[in-house]
């Protein structure tokens, strides 16, 4: 078990490092577009990728997770069946739909309370689209096959393209709001030109109709729960929209995105868990394996929470480049929503565990349940708590329901496929990130905290993971000895 939780480690550090360092660049697009646009025009950058986010699923179908479902059992000569049909399939269906909104590109942007201005940007989504979209099942691909390396290599250089491009066009040439999807085109289509090899390798010219129609079984209840899932990550943008307007909007996205430092470690951890659970769910250990991954995410994952939720003010507030900040000083009356996305984020990563078991047995049908009651509850809880909390409600309902979605997919997923997780453990954790979550509000918000204090707070939780025993100090030793060793 220790080799293949390793296996399920170098993957995730190769995905790890190359997404942090992707991510990170990508990420200075934050501070850079609160330190030059105001916060409605970022408020309007931030719906109109809202607005993209929802079509990229409408988009793919679900084709990319049948494909790697399919193509993980392909053998020989089916394998460029099973690529090459869902890469034609899906390219012949992007085009549609895109030129269905270039056609009507003009209504559309008057629909979604835009100004007339922003119909070229309109144009430039629905190119992005195509491009996007495409580019999924090669991800994918590489992702099967274990090339952690070109995938990361290929994602950090778009970001790279993405940021240079925006830099260039925002302070050089002055552009606006428009360079944002200038440089986000042109990065899309640089991922094209550097997977075309991998796309050649495995291409034919020819759609094979029952892989489609299977493919398409298996991916089209992927398109409702992942708009649902899209829904729990991204309505509230809209809603804050039509609740307190796009400048409200730009504060609560900026400080939004600060969560990114958790969410870059599920991200990474989902990147390498879905090829890791797929190989190995016929080991005779692979549940008591499951088991274990499952606590080790709970612990990191808790620990990693504690210390950004602890000191994200002052890092947010350090000033840099003639007093700028990582947001905005304008954005910054948000900051304390960040502990709570962070936490949502937490979350979440216990959704992506519990993916294992309908993915196994091919039960991805119950997916749409899971995200729908998340969706549900993501949309009562931002119209009852926004005008009341203002961008806290929002913050809020997002980790309403990222709890709901992880607690229903834990359901089904033991249901069919039943994994004898560490449930004290777990448990424990939980109940220390809930509890130390409630003090930290409650001191910072009625005291106030010093950077000692908050050192002292950390370092008694660690503490009281290894004095409830989640943690043990020779497992810890062993862990450490095996990592420097590097067995």
């Amino acid at each position: 078990m220790i080799e293949k939780l390793k296996e399920l480690t170098k993957d995730t550090a190769i995905y790890g490092i190359s997404t942090i360092f992707g991510r990170f660049f990508g990420f200075v697009l934050v501070p850079f577009y609160t330190n030059v646009f105001d916060r409605e025009i970022f408020g309007v950058y931030s719906y109109l990728y809202s607005i993209l986010a929802f079509l990229n699923i409408a988009y793919i179908y679900g084709m990319d997770a049948a494909y790697l479902k399919f193509a993980s059992d392909a053998r020989g000569d089916l394998k460029k069946d099973v690529f090459s049909s869902p890469f034609i399939f899906v390219l012949i269906s992007s085009v549609i739909m895109s030129g269905l909104i270039w056609l009507f590109d003009g209504q559309i942007t008057a629909s979604l309370g835009l100004d007339s201005e922003y119909t070229r940007i309109v144009f430039y989504i629905a190119l992005i689209l195509i491009l996007d979209t495409i580019s999924l099942i090669p991800f994918a691909a590489l992702r099967l096959e274990r090339k952690a390396l070109k995938f990361a290599t290929i994602k950090t250089l778009n970001i790279l393209i993405n940021l240079g491009l925006n830099i260039w066009l925002i302070l050089f040439l002055k552009y606006g709001i428009e360079a944002i999807f200038i440089s986000n085109l042109f990065a899309s289509a640089f991922s094209i030109l550097a997977l075309l090899p991998e796309i050649f390798r495995k291409f034919e010219i020819r759609i094979d109709f029952s892989i489609i129609k299977r493919m398409l079984k298996f991916g089209i209840p992927y398109l409702p729960a992942s708009l649902a899932a899209m829904m729990v990550q991204m309505i509230d943008v809209p809603i804050v929209r039509m609740l307190e307007g796009d400048t409200v909007l730009g504060v609560y996205r900026a400080n939004y995105k600060l969560g990114i430092f958790m969410m870059l470690f599920v991200t990474m951890f989902q990147y390498a868990w879905q090829p890791f659970f797929l190989n190995h769910a016929k080991d005779k250990d692979a549940k008591t394996l499951f088991s274990r991954v499952l606590t080790l995410y709970a612990v990191g994952a808790a620990v990693l929470w504690l210390f950004i939720s602890l000191f994200i003010d002052n890092i947010a507030a350090i000033e840099f480049f003639h007093g700028k900040t990582l947001v905005g000083k304008s954005y910054l009356s948000g900051i304390y929503i960040v502990p709570i996305i962070l936490l949502a984020y937490y979350f979440h990563g216990f959704y992506i565990n519990f993916t294992a078991g309908l993915y196994i047995k091919e039960k991805t049908n119950y997916f749409p349940y899971v995200t729908g009651a998340g969706a549900l509850v993501n949309v009562a809880v931002n119209f009852t708590l926004i005008p009341v909390m203002g961008i806290f409600g929002a913050a809020l309902a997002t980790l309403a329901s990222y709890m709901i979605t992880a607690a229903g997919l834990f359901a089904f997923s033991q249901r069919f496929y039943p994994i004898p997780y560490e449930f004290p453990k777990v448990l424990k954790t939980l109940s220390l990130v809930l509890v130390f979550g409630g003090a930290f509000y409650y001191l910072q918000f009625t005291f106030g905290l010093d950077v000692l204090p908050k050192f002292l707070i950390f370092i008694l939780f660690i503490v009281l993971l290894f004095l409830l025993k989640v943690l043990n100090i020779s497992e810890v030793r062993n862990l450490l000895n095996s990592i420097r060793r590097g067995k």
